[in-house]
């Protein structure tokens, strides 16, 4: 499948976008549901509005479309067998839209195959058309490591006892460059007790028993360590605010939410201020409020109305009240 170009029309009403923090108050013809100072959020069909934003005007794509996962899920998810047809026409209207350092972050959690304690392939299969046909480039695989995520499915884990606890999700960092701009110096985390020890006592150059050379550049200060490809946070939030305010405003919560913790990673890694973030699957559009507290310019669409609804609590700028969308 060849994307949609955007239309003279798309290109037009983007050139008229603001120059600054506010990013959109139409992309292609549409309008938001709501927006703030720096994002805009859209209900509907996201390959749509996708297909309206201009060709290499993004820099980061983020998101987590909905699992192929056994059981039918109330927020939406494809089966298995279709997946990969289904996303590819998501992958290539992203390739479009980001500019040529841009980079396209996705989080696929895996699933067993039906009736046997086997996982399924498909988030590889998925992986594999975006690099081989779309033509990203996998920047590096990265992990979240969920330690609170419940022991399933029940059968195998708690039941028969033959499996132990899935708790790591794939995070696929793809490129249009081998090259994307990045920067880790803006996502260090701090230094170890012993590392602190060590840079206040000074290090001796030393060969390591693994052959490795380590010179005296080890014992200097950079600011902090630099992380691994692990992401490791709980997602037990059945008490944070954004369930709370939800509860108080008659609001759905989504019940699928990635943590704060992810979104901030990579648009810290991946992007400056005043950059431009999408997330086509928004869900509770914790990727736009995390992009606004990053100073990022952000759009997200989410198809499922009491969805955008509820993630209006995520903007203390937006009212908390009535139960339609603006």
């Amino acid at each position: 499948m060849i994307a949609r170009r955007a239309s003279p029309d798309d290109q037009e009403l983007w050139q008229e976008l603001p120059i600054g923090p506010s990013v959109a108050k139409l992309v292609g013809k549409r309008r938001p549901a709501y927006k703030t100072n720096w994002g805009a959020a859209y209900a509907g069909d996201s390959l749509e509005v996708l297909r309206a934003i201009p060709g290499e005007s993004v820099d980061l794509v983020l998101t987590s479309p909905p699992y192929a996962l056994e059981f039918k899920k109330e927020y939406g998810n494809v089966a298995k067998g279709k997946y990969v047809k289904w996303l590819e026409p998501f992958g290539r209207e992203i390739h479009r839209i980001l500019n040529p350092e841009g980079s396209f972050v996705i989080n696929i959690g895996g699933s067993y195959n039906q009736g046997t304690p086997t996982r399924s392939l498909y988030h590889f299969k998925a992986l594999l058309m975006l690099c081989e046909d779309v033509g990203f480039h996998l920047a590096q695989e990265c992990f979240w490591h969920n330690p609170a995520k419940l022991p399933s499915p029940a059968e195998w884990v708690t039941v028969r006892r033959q499996r132990v606890k899935d708790a790591v999700e794939y995070i696929w960092w793809l490129s249009k460059t081998p090259f994307p701009k990045a920067n880790n110096r803006n996502v260090l985390n701090e230094y170890s007790a012993d590392m602190k020890r060590l840079l206040k006592r000074g290090y001796k150059p030393k060969q390591r028993p693994s052959g490795h050379i380590i010179t005296a550049k080890f014992g200097q200060d950079h600011g902090g360590s630099i992380p691994s490809s692990l992401i490791e946070r709980g997602n037990n939030e059945s008490n944070s605010d954004y369930i709370r305010a939800c509860a108080e405003a008659g609001y759905k919560a989504h019940p699928a939410r990635f943590p704060r913790a992810l979104p901030e990673f990579f648009i810290k890694l991946l992007t400056d201020e005043g950059a431009i973030v999408v997330d086509p699957f928004a869900g509770s559009n914790m990727t736009g409020a995390t992009a606004e507290n990053l100073r990022r310019r952000w759009i997200s669409a989410e198809i499922k109305e009491e969805y955008l609804l509820s993630s209006r609590v995520r903007f203390s700028s937006l009212t908390r009240s009535g139960n339609t969308l603006s």
